[in-house]
């Protein structure tokens, strides 16, 4: 199932794999526009991280996409001596995928997003693997944060309803989250243009 996708990925291709510029570019782009359409509307970022954690829709979204995901890494990853287990995950994925949308209805939209940050971290770590650049250390600093916090949602996920309260009460707090987030999308999207 996606084979040649999977391999890309994570650079299991002979060709090769992901480079790490277009990464580097992508993930400066998307931190660099979120934090300042964040910046322009402080009103409904606020409100949005405010209603996140409980808003079940977005849990589906999320979760389904961390399920296709998941489905992709399991056909095709290298499981060495596990390889006999394979058959069984990728039965007890998709009923644990219903099992969760039915009965895990409390801050889903909160675990589903710590599960694809985890997801999404082996890519990013995988295109900045033994590249020279130093400044290729963006990316892996930006993928251990997002594995650090992806544990924390999927596990105890009610501790970002907890930092989100903390971080909107002082607008001194959101100013520096909007603005650090901002310097460092535009840091990683220079440096990617120019260095990798």
């Amino acid at each position: 199932m996606f084979k040649e996708l999977h391999d890309y990925l994570y650079h299991l291709s002979p060709t090769g794999g992901l480079p790490m510029k277009p990464v580097g570019i992508l993930l400066g782009l998307a931190l660099l526009v979120t934090h300042l359409w964040a910046w322009r509307n402080a009103d409904k970022a606020k409100a949005f991280l405010r209603s996140f954690p409980r808003h079940y829709g977005w849990g589906v979204a999320l979760l389904t996409i961390d399920f296709f995901w998941s489905m992709m890494v399991l056909s095709n990853m290298d499981m060495g001596e596990f390889f006999f287990l394979r058959k069984w995950f990728l039965t007890l994925v998709p009923i644990g995928f219903v099992l969760v949308l039915i009965y895990v209805k409390e801050f889903l939209s909160v675990r589903a997003l710590g599960s694809l940050m985890l997801l999404v971290s082996g890519v990013v770590l995988a295109a900045a693997f033994l590249q020279p650049p130093v400044t290729r250390l963006l990316l892996p600093v930006l993928a251990y944060a997002w594995i650090i916090s992806g544990m924390f949602f999927v596990g105890m996920p009610f501790l970002m309803r907890d930092w989100t309260t903390w971080l909107l009460a002082k607008e001194g707090r959101w100013s520096l989250a909007v603005w650090g987030g901002i310097g460092y999308g535009a840091a990683l999207l220079v440096l990617a243009v120019l260095t990798y």
